[in-house]
């Protein structure tokens, strides 16, 4: 492997999260009932007109200016001809010579290595059907077609399965944060095609290539890159690398492992692209721009503010940021009244510590609001740290409370009244006056001691104003 270097490519199709479709005004929601979402329109039958989604156009501005992309101001669309049975004009209405977002880049950091992607175009066009194979049948469902996508092309700039992922999380996270596509890869809102070729180290020419198509999990995007690299380097020192590395569309089977040959690859003149007759060219007013230009914080922005301004260790800020429920769910727990410090520890570490299997933040049912308070009593004192394990144990096995109820139902509540503790302090060291001697007289651990006997004596005492006054009295 180490004779050869990979070369890399993404095509990622996002679905833009708008209420209704790109051309048309059939909601795109998902998971109706088969060919219930259509319409004259995307079903492209005879004397049916699109017309143009503007918020389609916002959104797309939206993503260019998160990668700080040129954005044309006048762009066309263009018909991109083909057949396939989940596309029932025949025809797909793209972008070619002039899309809406220009040259742009990502930035991604391996292993403390940071290097720039390149990405040479952005463009929005309408999504197919689908097609749905059941044993000896084929069906077709056509709620999906004419729903808007972002089509992001990348140059082929990664030089490995590690630096795809991270580019594809990358974006995947980008998308989310600035509010323009739920990104789920599991109904197919975020997918790729991933284009791979090898060369020997030290070449410079690009040889064969070879797309995988339609991938929707980071896991199996990584392992079919992974498997075609193999491949592709194994025909080449069996000499059989002509012969077995053709430019065509292969698909990952995910139950085998491997990647098969689904058809040949087609170049843009096989799609015979021309402007769309239909459609006028598409010209950005300066309003619409400006409306555009205004986008959310990025999962950058929001790192930084978080380890300058809440003074969050940088590691932690990462595990914040890298998902769009996680930074929202922390930053709604400050907003309540939780410290920075506070919040990241018991969000973090104590309450994912606790969600297994298919719980997560979303369907764990305690809110936001709900750590914070849990939060909040502990800097509060009305509970100690254990106390409030206790109750989060609670909280997770019911899905859900009120903090205060069950810091009094469970007898959880700390004691800090100082009369209370002064009046033991003072019985244990009356008690154990040879003890206070030798804690004087250099014998420090002696402190622990006293400590654990006031407790004793006041159940629920905060040991923090215990130590306070102990220390006081010992003076």
């Amino acid at each position: 492997m180490s004779q050869f270097e990979t070369i890399i490519g993404l095509e990622v199709h996002v679905q833009l999260n708008t209420k209704t479709k790109i051309f048309c005004s059939c909601p795109t929601s998902f998971g109706e009932s088969p060919n219930t979402n259509v319409c004259p329109t995307c079903l492209g039958l005879p004397g049916a007109l699109p017309v143009l989604n503007k918020e389609v156009v916002k959104k797309a501005i939206q993503f260019g200016t998160a990668i700080q992309a040129q954005i044309n101001q006048d762009s066309i669309f263009a018909r991109k001809n083909y057949f396939y049975p989940d596309l029932p004009k025949a025809y797909q209405i793209s972008q070619f010579e002039i899309p809406i977002v220009g040259k742009g880049k990502l930035d991604i950091e391996i292993d403390g290595q940071k290097k720039s992607i390149g990405i040479t175009r952005a463009h929005m066009e309408e999504d197919a059907g689908k097609n749905i194979h059941e044993n000896e049948y084929s069906k077709v469902d056509l709620n999906r077609a004419c729903t808007p996508l972002l089509e992001i092309v990348s140059e082929p700039d990664m030089r490995s399965s590690d630096e795809a992922i991270a580019y594809l999380k990358k974006l995947h996270s980008i998308v989310r944060f600035i509010g323009i596509s739920d990104a789920n890869m599991q109904e197919g809102s975020f997918r790729c095609d991933a284009n791979v070729s090898i060369r020997p180290q030290g070449d410079t020419k690009l040889y064969t290539r070879v797309e995988i198509k339609n991938l929707n999990s980071f896991k199996f995007i990584q392992k079919a890159i992974e498997y075609e690299v193999d491949r592709q380097v194994q025909a080449w020192e069996d000499k059989q690398y002509d012969q077995e590395v053709v430019q065509e569309t292969r698909l990952f089977d995910t139950e085998k492992g491997i990647t098969r040959s689904m058809r040949g690859k087609e170049e843009a003149a096989d799609y015979r692209y021309f402007p769309d007759p239909d459609l006028l060219p598409v010209h950005i007013d300066a309003a619409l721009f400006e409306e555009g230009r205004k986008i959310a914080e990025l999962p950058d922005e929001k790192r930084k503010r978080y380890a300058e301004e809440l003074m969050i260790k940088e590691s932690d800020a990462i595990v914040l940021t890298n998902d769009l429920e996680m930074a929202t769910y922390f930053e709604t727990m400050i907003e309540n009244g939780a410290s920075p410090k506070g919040s990241v520890t018991w969000l973090s570490v104590e309450l994912l510590g606790r969600l297994k299997g298919e719980i997560n933040l979303q369907n764990c049912g305690i809110p936001a609001q709900t750590l914070s308070t849990l939060v909040k009593r502990i800097e509060e004192g009305k509970i100690s740290g254990k106390s409030a394990k206790e109750i989060l144990d609670v909280l997770v096995e019911q899905k859900g409370g009120d903090v205060d109820s069950l810091i009094q139902s469970l007898g959880l509540a700390q004691v800090n009244d100082d009369g209370a503790i002064l009046e033991a302090i003072q019985n244990v060291l009356d008690t154990n006056a040879d003890k206070v001697a030798e804690y004087k007289n250099g014998k420090e651990k002696m402190f622990g001691f006293f400590v654990g006997q006031i407790m004793k004596n006041v159940k629920g005492a905060n040991p923090n104003r215990v130590n306070e006054l102990l220390k006081e009295k010992l003076i």
